[in-house]
């Protein structure tokens, strides 16, 4: 009876190690195949080619409104677009889910404090998730082609859900602070994050869900 019991377990650890091994090299796969097909859609800033508008994504925020160097990152590499001429709105996606906490005029403040006119900037409160940000670019403010912002290991990510969701986009890294202005911690974190957020990524796509919208508010009216 032992002896079965064990056989029995010995073959469901075999098949737990197999699903789990599974797993792990499709989503290796997912995100390594979204990065080959992207790679010649990123860009230095010096390089992209100019857009109209420029998509930069939210990231922390502390609880003292400072923002992380992630996205001060951001924000920072979306200004030297504008003030270099590559584009001309800076759309500032984030997110505010509740009163106390609010990327975008964070991001907003930050950009003006960089020498960004706020004319030039819109914000996007309901940007929770990169998806939403993508797919709220397109319906709410309208926009069919834009440089995306972000770091270099969520570039990939954004391209593929931008442009899967009506957006032409390419990509510009924001790791000006890159090795020692990011903690080891946090870095490790969010790279080792995107697999599973890749693969989520890719569900989404075909699930197609609607995120939080509203009326239209394209950036650029049409006459």
């Amino acid at each position: 009876m032992l002896k079965r019991f064990l056989h029995v377990v010995s073959q469901l650890l075999k098949i737990v190690v197999i699903v789990l091994a599974t797993a792990v090299l499709v989503t290796v796969g997912v995100r390594a195949v979204v990065a080959l097909v992207y790679r010649s859609s990123t860009y230095t800033a010096d390089q992209v080619p100019g857009r109209r508008v420029a998509i930069v994504f939210g990231a922390r925020v502390y609880p003292d409104d400072r923002p992380s160097a992630m996205l001060a990152d951001r924000v920072a590499a979306g200004v030297e677009l504008y003030q270099t001429g590559k584009v001309d709105v800076l759309l500032m996606t984030g997110d505010n889910s509740y009163l106390e906490y609010n990327e975008p005029d964070v991001m907003k403040a930050y950009a003006m404090q960089l020498g960004m006119p706020g004319e030039a900037i819109v914000v996007d409160y309901a940007g929770r998730r990169t998806y939403d940000s993508c797919y709220r670019a397109r319906h709410i403010f309208q926009v069919d082609e834009a440089i995306l912002v972000t770091q270099n290991f969520h570039l990939d990510r954004a391209l593929l859900l931008c442009n899967a969701l009506g957006v032409k986009a390419v990509g510009v890294w924001a790791d000006y602070q890159r090795p020692t202005g990011y903690s080891r911690a946090s870095l490790s974190y969010s790279r080792l994050r995107e697999f599973p957020a890749m693969l989520a990524a890719v569900f989404d796509l075909i699930r197609r869900p609607t995120p939080i919208l509203g009326e239209p508010l394209p950036i650029f009216p049409r006459d």
